[in-house]
């Protein structure tokens, strides 16, 4: 045979070789790469073995040496890889497992959000923790903390960071981020869209709540921890005043003060359709609130709605930037602040002949604009000697009689001065104080009159300077006085709120948890104390 023949023999020999790897390549299910346990780095082999190929080929070529050399590399890349990833991919597998019983454990009906952050050991509110199986409050996470002892000590695994909403395992450490967890976020922390908020009126669905008990959101139970229904009504009033609603339902107050902060967090659980319960707690509000007013408002002493309501505008116009001095400065004035027009004489008393005095009324006319959040509305005094057919009377007077007041014509009596008002302009929203106190002590006999009213087609342009054409309001929220007896046979008052449910057009009575409906025209039966009417577009 010549070297030409030779040579030719030898390349064939080559050609058959790379099909037969290409093949070996492509049958990746059954091809098995390994080495020879006795082979030398001076007499390297390849033995191949294919199931479809018995015939075993040998070349002792260079460039044969060269595939062969290569193909030894690939196999021991594999085997090298698989020795390294089998540990961690059973510690993976065994994290796995754990974490998917960790989540076992959470109770879903012992999460309460709505309290303090504070830690139920230390009472620091600092990087606080909830026990998601228990639903208690630990401090920290590290391995001193309150948290890692309660995980150990209790078998107690999964935490949520309740300033991050992160959710962790303890004592381990490792973050969780799993989409079973973000219904206990949603509760913790809602968030809206502007679509959600816009139909909040306007959308008349029921939720459903861990139990299955049906429930409508936004008109939902408050918890009187003690004595704190005064300050129920009024944030159920609040949250139910379109503008203030929604712009403490959909902007980002992370950086404003805490007390704006936590009256929205509880104004967005109020219409959240999410809940895990049908009622919500105002004590982390109200802890606010006690102590920036010095413990004046606070849930275990009673007050008076008007006044808390009147501090609770005023910081909270304060807490977003809004001047002292300047008005229609925050959301608050540009929703409640209205003007009127305060017109005063001076009356004089001079004495007469007869032991008699007389009052002579100063030409001089002072006029002044002064801008207001509420009208206050007195109530005619109660006659004090009454008939045998007036003793179980109740006098009644009709809320129009007690607007012209603001008529401009109508003068009111007061420590040596004659006043008129005349409204100069009216606010998007009306807030109407029915005086039945004459004095802030809410035990000092109160005025019982009924005021008269329909909820619908207010006309104020009587009261208003220069108005040609009707302005029309709607009632949309009346917080009224419920009174009790007590065992010692005095008066106990208590406090309730109507709403108005503008997607049904019905009427809503909600007294702590206690929520039912009410027929709107037997509102007016109650005692009205504090009415917040919208106007109409």
């Amino acid at each position: 045979m010549s070297k030409r023949a030779a040579l030719t023999d030898n390349e064939e020999e080559e050609d058959d070789y790379r099909q037969l790897l290409t093949r070996q390549k492509k049958q990746k299910t059954s091809r098995v790469l390994f080495r020879s346990r006795t082979a030398t780095p001076e007499s390297a082999n390849l033995t191949s073995s294919v199931n479809d190929n018995k015939d075993s080929i040998s070349s002792n070529s260079n460039d044969s040496n060269k595939i062969q050399s290569n193909s030894n590399s690939e196999g021991n890349d594999v085997d090298d890889a698989s020795s390294d990833e089998s540990p961690d991919t059973e510690e993976q597998q065994q994290q796995s497992i754990n974490e998917k019983q960790y989540l076992e454990t959470i109770d879903r009906t012992r999460l309460d959000f709505d309290f303090e952050n504070l830690c139920s050991v230390s009472l620091s509110n600092n990087n606080v923790y909830a026990c998601l199986t228990c639903g208690k409050y630990f401090q920290g996470r590290g391995k001193t903390s309150h948290a890692y002892f309660h995980s150990i000590d209790q078998d107690h695994h999964v935490y949520i960071n309740l300033q991050s909403l992160k959710i962790y395992i303890l004592p381990n450490g490792y973050e969780v981020d799993d989409p079973s967890l973000d219904d206990i976020k949603y509760v913790a922390n809602p968030i809206y869209t502007k679509a959600q908020v816009a139909n909040l009126d306007k959308l008349a669905e029921s939720s459903y709540d861990l139990f299955h008990n049906a429930y409508r959101p936004g008109f939902i139970g408050m918890n009187n921890i003690k004595e704190n229904d005064y300050a129920n009504v009024v944030v159920q009033a609040l949250a139910h005043t379109t503008p203030l609603r929604n712009f403490l339902m959909l902007e980002n107050l992370s950086e404003r003060p805490e007390l704006v902060k936590r009256l929205s967090l509880l104004v967005r659980k109020i219409w959240n359709r999410k809940a895990f319960k049908p009622h919500v707690s105002p004590h982390e509000l109200l802890q606010q609130v006690s102590q920036m007013s010095n413990k004046r408002f606070s849930s275990t002493v009673q007050k008076d709605p008007f006044d808390f309501m009147n501090w609770l505008l005023n910081n909270t116009h304060l807490a977003l930037g809004g001047s002292k001095t300047k008005p229609f400065t925050s959301i608050v004035q540009f929703t409640f602040q209205g003007k009127v027009e305060i017109q005063t004489q001076k009356i004089t008393a001079r004495a007469v002949p007869g032991d008699r005095l007389k009052f002579e009324a100063d030409e001089l006319i002072q006029s002044k604009e002064v801008p207001f959040m509420f009208l206050s509305l007195e109530l005619p005094p109660v006659p004090l000697f009454k008939g045998d057919l007036e003793r179980n009377a109740i006098p009644q007077v009709s809320l129009t009689s007690l607007l012209k007041k603001y008529d401009g014509n109508q003068t009111q009596e007061l420590a040596g001065h004659r006043k008129r008002y005349k409204i100069k302009k009216l606010p998007n929203y009306l807030v109407f104080h029915i005086k039945r106190f004459d004095k802030t002590n809410l035990d000092d006999g109160k005025n019982p009159t009924v005021v008269s009213f329909d909820p619908r087609g207010l006309d104020m342009s009587p009261y208003v300077d220069n108005a040609s054409n009707p302005i029309y309001y709607d009632l949309v929220a009346n917080i009224v006085i419920d009174v009790n007896s007590t065992s010692q046979g005095a008066e106990k008052h208590s406090w309730a709120i109507q709403l108005l449910d503008k997607a049904t057009n019905t009427w809503v009575q909600i007294q702590d948890l206690i929520v039912k409906d009410v027929r709107s025209e037997l509102l007016f039966l109650n005692e009205s104390y504090i009415q917040v009417w919208e106007k109409r577009k």
